[in-house]
């Protein structure tokens, strides 16, 4: 989410600091209309941090959601991870397979939806999502918003897992 969909300020924690990019909705709607499912995959750590809850969280996807809809576009899962082992938060203070990259997100959606994964596409802005996009068996589009181009720029030839695609946004 952050970074790929909208702007990454840092641990947002209410809905007056998020936006949307503006070519994020009209990407989400190509998507919607070519009849994909979109679902966002997102680690937020913050929740195990104490920066902010899960309602804060919940206001937040709203204002998202409304921003996705004024253009006609959908998101149809989010999936969140509220896990950092250093937090202080319990019981979201621990290592979990559902913090990316690991795959615990990408197995709860297959259980709920129904989607080839060769056929699918991990988008994202950090190497984490390369990696999560691989392990899952998609194919991972990595774009250069957010913290994209300073990863891709810094430290991609040690990459030991490589994106698929490489795009500007």
């Amino acid at each position: 989410r952050d970074g790929t969909i909208n702007h990454d300020t840092g641990f947002i924690s209410n809905p007056d600091e998020f936006e949307v990019y503006p070519f994020a909705a009209k990407a989400i709607k190509l998507l919607n209309d070519l009849d994909f499912y979109v679902f966002i995959v997102t680690n937020q750590s913050g929740i195990a941090r104490g920066l902010y809850t899960f309602n804060d969280l919940e206001k937040i996807h709203d204002k998202m959601n409304l921003q996705l809809s004024v253009e006609g576009a959908k998101i149809n899962q989010i999936y969140i991870s509220p896990y950092f082992a250093s937090g202080s938060v319990e019981p979201y203070n621990i290592e979990h397979r559902d913090r990316k990259p690991g795959i615990g997100l990408f197995q709860k959606a297959r259980k709920e939806f129904e989607f080839c994964a060769k056929d699918s596409f991990m988008i994202g802005d950090r190497y984490t999502d390369v990696v999560f996009g691989s392990k899952a068996g998609l194919r991972t589009i990595f774009v250069l918003t957010g913290e994209g181009e300073k990863q891709f720029t810094k430290d991609r030839m040690d990459w030991e897992y490589k994106p698929d695609y490489i795009v500007k946004n």
